[in-house]
């Protein structure tokens, strides 16, 4: 009997998917369609309603599970939905044992207290999609509370995976044969601090770098740029292996308002510390994830944030409309009205794509070695994503490529032969 699991939102739950996927499987869970579910946004909590009907309506004699960030929130309110068999927790989704006593009947609600959770482990998976790359898990949680996120309340406190688990998953991986690990987690700038000797982010990564001696490249999942020690910053500039791309969690270009927010930067921090790491290695390519239409936010604020785009140097930009979560203190904040929000985001996804294509456009003549996916798509070590001119190996392999011409988002590259590279 299949197992169709859909994850919504960010790349930790797709990793978190294809664990559960598996996990479910192992248990005998039978037919079954796992949603795992997301709460950034207000808009999430309606897709992941939308996609539980929808999963209904095309499966009807499968058992819907429902979890992730949303489901641990309001579990009650999932656990409602007709469509619902039931609603897992963010760290029962994760342990065999909750899985087969979904297979054997048990409780139809299994969420526990997620605030009191104090360890992880890594939910080793072969990669989803294809070959391409590993995704390996080194920390969940988070410990701050910028006043628009409900995150914390769905993922629970900071906490990271050992460094000696972190290396073995590693090793396994490469071994396996991917070339390309990216490390995820929720906050994974936070790494360590409740480690025994708090080991830093850059500490891992070192310490990764040389026990894996055949990975060819090593990428981060979002950062916060105000919490990355020293030792990552100084392996970011210099580091080959580490990926030359960086997304920061930006969300305003004005100071009032990332004080609103509470977040641990400033527009002029955030501006220098791109243009900084950008003269050690002038390769990197940063991406951020910007917020439109925050409480307060005047025309003049809004402005700042559009004008971040081309002074901090931003090339991918994730735009979201702010949308009041409630229990977070921006909720209570004076709203601005939805019209003003989404016009302002289109603005700012304009002032996006135009960054993008600039970036892309600028990306023409050059060489890179670039990781295969799926057909025919190549992923840059900046990110970016290209489209290669002739089939040249399978996915996962590695291949020196020279960038051709810009189509849409993507570059089009032609595979450089061995001759022709030397």
């Amino acid at each position: 009997m299949s197992i169709d699991v859909v994850s919504l939102g960010c790349r930790l739950n797709a990793f978190e998917g294809e664990a559960m996927k598996r996990l479910a499987r192992e248990a005998g869970l039978g037919r079954a369609v796992i949603v795992n579910s997301c709460a950034v946004t207000a808009e999430a909590v309606r897709q992941t309603r939308q996609t539980i009907r929808r999963a209904r309506r095309e499966q009807p004699e499968a058992r819907i599970v429902v979890t992730g960030c949303a489901a641990q929130i309001d579990a009650a309110a999932f656990a409602a939905m007709p469509e619902v068999d039931a609603v897992v927790g963010n760290d029962e989704k994760l342990i065999g044992a909750r899985w087969r006593s979904l297979a054997k009947g048990g409780e139809r609600i299994l969420v526990n207290d997620v605030m009191s959770v104090r360890s992880t482990a890594p939910q080793l998976v072969e990669a989803y999609g294809d070959r391409a790359r590993a995704f390996l898990q080194i920390q969940n949680g988070c410990d701050h509370r910028c006043t628009f996120c409900i995150i914390p309340y769905g993922r629970g406190p900071s906490r990271s995976v050992p460094v000696g688990d972190v290396v073995t998953a590693a090793r396994r991986l490469v071994d396996e044969g991917h070339a390309e690990i990216v490390l995820t987690g929720v906050d994974i700038t936070s790494y360590g601090a409740d480690l025994e000797g708090a080991p830093t982010l850059g500490m891992l990564v070192e310490r990764l770098l040389i026990a894996a001696p055949k990975l060819v490249r090593l990428r981060l999942s979002s950062v916060d740029g105000a919490e990355m020690d020293p030792r990552l910053v100084d392996l970011i500039a210099s580091e080959t292996r580490l990926a030359p791309h960086l997304h920061l969690s930006l969300q305003s270009g004005d100071d009032m308002i990332l004080k609103r927010m509470k977040r641990r930067h400033r527009r002029t921090e955030a501006i220098s510390f791109c243009r900084n790491l950008r003269a050690r290695r002038p390769d990197i390519a940063f991406g951020a994830d910007l917020i439109a239409g925050f409480p307060t936010e005047t025309d003049e604020m809004f402005g700042r944030s559009v004008l971040l785009i081309e002074e901090a140097g931003l090339n991918f930009v994730h735009v979201f409309p702010y949308s009041p979560r409630p229990g977070t203190p921006a909720a209570r904040m004076p709203q601005l009205d939805r019209a003003i929000v989404k016009s302002r985001a289109a603005r700012l996804r304009e002032a996006a794509s135009a960054a993008l294509v600039r970036f892309l456009d600028d990306q023409i003549g050059k060489r890179a070695d670039a990781v295969i996916e799926t057909g025919g798509r190549i992923r840059l070590p900046n990110f970016a994503v290209g489209k290669l001119s002739a089939p040249s190996g399978a996915p996962g392999a590695v291949i020196r490529v020279e960038i051709l011409a810009r189509r849409g988002d993507e570059l089009v590259a032609a595979p450089v032969h061995a001759k022709e590279a030397a």
